[in-house]
């Protein structure tokens, strides 16, 4: 409903049902790669998803991964300082979507078709969808103290979240917008050199809680840097398809929720 969908999100700021807004936002998002919407939820509505994250935050499943540049395993064939075969650290605790109350704002959020439309037309696709495991679709991150996200290539299309806890220090989102054009089969391999050996500078996105981001992180090199202080860093991401019945695999599912169902 409407008037549900106005309690999360900030129409006042993001008239996201409004063409002029929404092709405001494609022409950002197809510009930049990025696009990034501060004060997207309402303060009541953060304060509620804040809530519901710390609540749920015990029954986070935190794992630990090595992992390269385009999220593979270390490959014995290749020269072991090979960019491509760097192993990156990443470690985060996971609560997957069955946890979340069907009747939360995120549920909402996920499930709104004025949402779901705004999504679908700045990121020019002709419908999305939720993954049809009972796992994947929307999902609490949780960084603590000396938990990071290594240098990576995403391997979806795009990613969509909402900051909801920022760190007091470190868990900083860096990019850089070259290095690689997946359709292409391009990649720069020198960039990633100088990236991953801290001789050239990423870009620093710092985003408040309340903040939706869109970014294409498949063609794009990005990491979180380590939180260095005891408050964590809450991220939910909010996953779709571009086609209906996709389930995110077994393998995966069992590596970032502990569980397969």
């Amino acid at each position: 409903m409407m008037l549900d969908i106005k309690k999360i999100i900030n129409f006042l700021e993001h008239p996201i049902n409004n063409d002029d807004y929404v092709n405001l936002c494609k022409k950002k998002l197809h510009t930049n790669s990025l696009l990034v919407l501060s004060n997207f939820l309402t303060n009541q509505s953060l304060k509620n998803i804040l809530e519901e994250a710390k609540k749920l935050e015990h029954q986070a499943f935190y794992c630990s991964q090595k992992h390269t540049v385009l999220l593979n395993k270390k490959n014995n064939d290749l020269k072991i300082d090979d960019p491509l075969n760097v192993l990156m650290t990443s470690d985060k605790g996971c609560v997957p979507h069955d946890l979340i109350d069907k009747y939360s704002d995120l549920n909402t959020l996920y499930a709104s078709t004025i949402f779901k439309n705004f999504l679908v037309r700045i990121l020019d696709l002709q419908n999305i969808f939720p993954y049809c495991d009972k796992l994947s679709s929307i999902n609490y991150n949780y960084y603590q103290e000396g938990q990071q996200l290594g240098w990576h290539f995403d391997n979806a299309s795009f990613a969509i979240t909402l900051m909801i806890q920022s760190p007091l220090k470190g868990g900083s989102f860096e990019y850089i917008t070259e290095g690689r054009d997946y359709k292409n089969n391009y990649i720069d391999i020198n960039l990633i050199n100088k990236i991953i050996n801290n001789l050239y500078e990423p870009k620093e996105l710092q985003v408040k809680p309340g903040t939706l981001v869109l970014f294409y992180g498949r063609n794009y090199l990005h990491r979180v840097t380590p939180v260095v202080n005891k408050q964590s860093r809450i991220l939910v991401t909010l996953n779709y398809n571009e086609e209906n019945n996709i389930e995110l695999s077994e393998n995966a599912r069992i590596t970032f929720f502990g569980r397969s169902d």
